[in-house]
């Protein structure tokens, strides 16, 4: 999987009732865009019902009230559609270890897994945008002068955002170091690569 090239990918978000799913948290919706060789192709979003209330903190964080989620398909239901939509591809999430504990766990949950593997567009974004004043989404959006329609914390929405970062950080890397179409690895070592190393790393991987 990891020797796809970068441009070919699933950016995904949750939003979930909470910070762990050890602590018995779920999803109550996922957003998705599906990039093929550079180009948005597919888009997949749906709010879930977790079986119990949401608190009143995450539904003002996020928007999304109990009354919503009351006729909203279960967690299970979304999940194995969502399983099929990401099969083939690698994945990537701003603050990935947070979006992949639920991923991991909500598919653990009906017995279906997937092939593909994680790239952080955060750690990722602290390596190449250094000067930037934090790595938030909201921050790197706004740093970049990526377009956007206001909207946080809503999982399509900050899907979109992340999948524009993210085709951004690409081209940003073919214009600053002529790496033309890097692998989804060369992405995934470079988020581990020491922050003083990084130009090194790339002038390398283009070399």
């Amino acid at each position: 999987m990891t020797s796809h090239a970068a441009n070919t990918v699933i950016v995904l978000d949750f939003e979930t009732t909470g910070l762990s799913p050890n602590m018995g948290d779920r999803a109550i919706e996922i957003g998705a865009v599906k990039i093929d060789n550079g180009i948005v192709v597919d888009r997949f979003q749906q709010l879930m019902n977790p079986g119990f209330r949401v608190s009143s903190f995450i539904a003002g964080y996020t928007g999304i009230t109990n009354q919503m989620l009351q006729n909203a398909p279960a967690c299970d239901e979304v999940m194995d559609q969502f399983a099929d939509f990401i099969a083939g591809y690698n994945l990537v999430a701003h603050n990935a270890s947070f979006d992949q504990r639920f991923l991991d766990a909500e598919l653990e949950n009906i017995g279906r897994d997937y092939q593909g593997q994680f790239a952080c567009s955060m750690l990722i974004a602290r390596r190449l945008y250094q000067q930037a004043p934090n790595h938030k989404l909201g921050s790197l959006v706004k740093y970049k002068d990526i377009d956007n329609d206001g909207v946080f914390h809503r999982a399509l929405a900050d899907s979109e955002m992340t999948a524009n970062l993210w085709l951004l950080m690409l081209d940003d890397l073919r214009a600053d170091y002529q790496l033309t179409m890097p692998n989804f690895s060369v992405m995934q070592k470079l988020s581990r690569t020491a922050k003083a190393s990084v130009p090194t790393y790339l002038k390398k991987q283009a070399s």
